[in-house]
């Protein structure tokens, strides 16, 4: 018995014979097992019926009176629909050359009539697992071609994106910095070939962005950014490169122009369309533009040089106020010039303990008595000798050098504080103040390096005084509350130095833990002149004592400005009338004194 679950159900079998009586054997055997079977008595018959509904495989007799079984096998493997058909032969000749004949028409095999239906059915089933397998390769194949299309295809877009991050801002979608020396590059090029052939280049900073982002946070910061690049996009034309160069720098190539005019008037629209408010999650944010602004010259040889200038241009012009374009020329280089070298100097300075402390006094008003003293900064170079530091701090503050300056401070000072501690006994209940930068906030080891100094030296924190300025207090003021407030744990005094310069109010200044305010000098300079403040410093003494801090008046240089002081019951005071800021020996010799 044949097993009738051994075939499939859904497939067709066309069987071609000229004998009816075969066709229905044969048929009627194969329908049992569950093939379902159609039949036809002649080779044009077979090719109507195997082009109109292809069978799934076909048994195809040779001797046929008006087309054999070869022709026929010929005639369905030109045509697409029938091609893939497997075409098994079942024929009475047994001659070898026959078979031969048969497998090269197309057939896949051959029977030999009379046929035993077990043969028959086992050799349908073989080939029908073959076509099955080999269309299920082919489908895996298809499936494996589109993948690889896929695949292809994303990585392309990758390769693109990639391609085009490489060479533009991932936040704003602008160029680069790469891309925009490119850009400058091919336009200096057509500078050297052509003449009278102008471009120029911006270099915009945004003024306010640090305060922006700390009061704001960055996603705020990072949508004003936005918003910015799509401001300067709205300014240029097509031919012109808008770029981001980091931060909140931005850079504009405008390629190309017809005289300087032309980028001094597009300097200035910058400058009119950015200095206003953008509207960023339901907040008003300020900032203004600083610029700077170089035009190119054949004696560039590089696009790293015209960057270079337009950043120095605009470092000019964010010193002269912000909010503000300068053209760059040579007497900036040279400035610059001399700020790198100066920089090198700071560097080999730090590394060879080139600097030393010098001590103010800071005496008490009501007696006169020293209470301590304010630590200042001095650097004797060995070559050029003595470097004010308004000349060398701010190159330090704009380099980060001025942490690990900072650092040095604070040991000199704590290691003079524990020299004259064990020394003098008068000297235990004075206080040193040490400034603290701006830049020194973003020092986040600053509270712990505080710490390990004042360990090292078995100094007790009571010792030191810490002095910020008031402007720094502002542009910092969520981070530095946070600093302020750690310093106090350790019981360390908080000074607010140049007190009246900045934007203080009685509402803002007692949100910061500080002890003392110090009265700026200008304001003591113009006591008993035409131009006196002498009603805003009783207001700033009066709002001190009010938040119960001490006040200390510094630049004090006359006897005159000493009496109204005490008049006006000012704490503490330092300035030449006292003593200049003195070498340690010297300072020492005070405390001997008093």
């Amino acid at each position: 018995m044949i097993n009738p679950n051994a075939s499939e159900p859904s497939v067709n079998i066309l069987i071609v014979d000229d004998k009816p009586p075969n066709i229905q054997v044969l048929s009627k055997m194969l329908t049992k097992v569950g093939y379902k079977v159609r039949g036809v008595t002649s080779g044009k018959m077979a090719l109507t019926a195997a082009k109109t509904m292809p069978p799934d495989i076909i048994l195809l007799d040779i001797k046929m009176p008006d087309m054999d079984g070869y022709e026929v096998c010929q005639h369905l493997k030109q045509f697409p629909e029938t091609v893939e058909i497997p075409i098994i032969f079942i024929s009475a000749l047994q001659d070898a050359q026959d078979k031969v004949k048969a497998f090269a028409a197309g057939g896949v095999d051959y029977i030999i009539k009379p046929f035993q239906f077990e043969e028959v059915h086992a050799r349908v089933s073989l080939h029908l697992a073959f076509r099955k397998t080999r269309y299920q390769l082919q489908q895996l194949n298809q499936e494996l071609e589109k993948r690889v299309e896929e695949r292809t295809t994303a990585l392309l877009e990758a390769q693109g994106e990639l391609l085009f991050y490489a060479r533009h801002d991932s936040l704003t979608n602008l160029a680069n910095r790469r891309l925009l020396l490119e850009r400058v590059d091919l336009a200096l090029k057509r500078v050297h070939e052509e003449d009278h052939y102008l471009f120029a280049v911006l270099v915009i900073d945004l003024d306010r962005f640090k305060r922006i982002n700390d009061s704001e946070g960055h996603m705020v910061g990072d949508r004003l950014l936005v918003e910015v690049s799509r401001t300067l996009e709205t300014l240029v034309s097509p031919a012109d490169t808008v770029a981001r160069l980091g931060g909140d720098e931005f850079a504009i190539l405008l390629d190309p122009i017809e005289d300087v005019n032309e980028a001094l008037r597009f300097a200035q629209e910058i400058k009119t369309t950015l200095t206003t408010s953008f509207f960023i999650q339901e907040k008003e944010v300020f900032t203004s533009p600083s610029i700077g602004l170089t035009i190119s010259h054949p004696s560039y040889q590089s696009p790293i040089e015209i960057l270079r200038d337009a950043d120095i241009a605009m470092g000019q012009a964010k010193e002269k106020g912000r909010g503000r374009y300068e053209i760059f020329n040579q007497q900036m280089h040279a400035q610059a010039l001399k700020l790198l070298t100066l920089e090198t100097d700071l560097r080999h300075g730090i590394d060879k303990d080139e600097f030393e402390v010098y001590y103010q006094p800071i005496m008490q008003l009501n007696p006169i008595a020293l209470v301590g003293f304010e630590a200042l900064i001095r650097w004797q170079h060995p070559r050029k000798g003595f470097i004010s530091p308004g000349e060398f701090i701010p190159v330090a503050e704009n380099t980060g050098l001025i942490i690990p300056i900072g650092t040095i401070v604070l040991e000199k000072v704590c290691h003079q504080i524990q020299t004259w501690n064990q020394k003098y006994p008068q000297a235990r209940n004075l206080k040193v103040a040490v400034n603290l930068s701006s830049k020194q906030f973003n020092d986040v080891n600053l509270v712990q390096k505080i710490d390990e100094v004042l360990e090292k030296m078995s100094l007790k924190s009571n010792h030191l005084k810490i002095e910020i300025t008031e402007t720094s207090l502002i542009e910092h003021s969520l981070s530095t509350i946070k600093l302020l407030k750690e310093l106090k744990k350790r019981d360390l005094e908080i000074c607010l130095d140049d007190f009246g310069t900045g934007y203080s109010s009685l509402s803002y200044l007692h949100q910061f833990p500080v002890d003392t305010l110090k009265i700026d000098r200008s304001f003591i300079n113009s006591i008993g002149k035409p131009q006196d403040n002498s009603e805003i410093i009783q207001s700033i003494i009066t709002l001190a004592h009010n938040l119960k801090m001490k006040v200390v008046a510094e630049g004090i240089e006359t006897e005159e400005q000493l009496i109204y002081l005490q008049q006006l019951n000012c704490d503490f005071g330092q300035g030449y009338f006292f003593n200049r800021p003195l070498p340690p020996i010297e300072a020492e010799k005070l405390l001997i004194n008093n």
